[in-house]
Formats: structure tokens, C-alpha cells, sequence
């Protein structure tokens, strides 16, 4: 059993991070942290310092991990998805963006299709509000 979580280098990436890696110590279990390819044209050089970045911070919280880094250009969903039913994970961790009040009624495609397919339960959490 694992937990997967879904990276991007944002705010509520990070705190998406934050919180599997808390569960992951938590349920003393193995972390999957999936990076996936946004665009096309994402430089090679920037992924890859954003992965090591990545394995920087699990080394130092001492939890057994894994980093994929995708790059077969499908959405993050799916991803999402296929890493949770590969591994049989008991958890999907998401971040999700703070949204106006007309945005509130309709939840992110992304997050509402990792919700409604996933194989497993979802913890999805906000990263802390810009203090600006």
C-alpha cells in the first residue's frame, strides 16, 4: 500500500506535499509523488531540478518515497489515476486553488475527475492564503 500525491511547484502543490508526507509518516506507509508535464514545451532541466527539489525534502523527512515524473503529455487526472490503481493506494492527496465565490460552485475539472474516478479515498487541501 502507498499514498500518491499529485506535485506541482505551486502553493497548494506544496501543501498538497505537506500533507501526504504527514499521512505517509502517519500510516507509516510509502509515498508516490507524481510530477506531471503541464505543457509540451516544459523545459527537460526545470523538471528535473524540480524532482531532485522533491527528493531533497522526502530525504529530509525520513519517509520512503517514490518520484515519477511523466512526461507523456496526457492530463493530470489520469495520472493521478493510473499511479493510485498501479499501486493500490489507500490514499490520493490533491491540492486545490482557493476560488472566487461563482468559481466555489464548480470544483476544478482535474479535482472533480480524480474524485468521482479515483480507486481510493482523497484528502484534498488548500495551501495557506497569500498574506498580500
Amino acid at each position: 500500500m502507498s499514498i500518491v500525491v499529485g506535485y506541482l511547484s505551486t502553493n497548494e502543490g506544496e501543501a498538497a506535499l505537506a500533507a501526504a508526507v504527514a499521512e505517509a509518516l502517519r500510516r507509516e506507509t510509502r509515498l508516490v509523488v507524481v510530477l506531471s508535464r503541464r505543457a509540451q514545451g516544459e523545459d527537460h532541466a526545470a523538471l528535473e531540478a524540480e524532482a531532485d527539489a522533491v527528493r531533497d525534502r522526502l530525504d529530509l523527512a525520513d519517509v520512503a518515497y517514490e518520484v515519477r515524473q511523466l512526461r507523456r503529455g496526457t492530463d493530470v487526472a489520469e495520472d493521478l489515476i493510473t499511479a493510485a490503481t498501479e499501486e493500490d493506494a489507500e490514499l490520493i492527496v490533491i491540492g486545490l486553488r482557493r476560488r472566487s465565490p461563482v468559481g466555489k460552485l464548480i470544483l476544478g475539472s482535474n479535482a472533480q475527475r480524480i474524485l468521482l474516478d479515483a480507486p481510493c479515498p482523497v484528502l484534498a487541501v488548500k495551501a495557506e492564503p497569500d498574506p498580500r
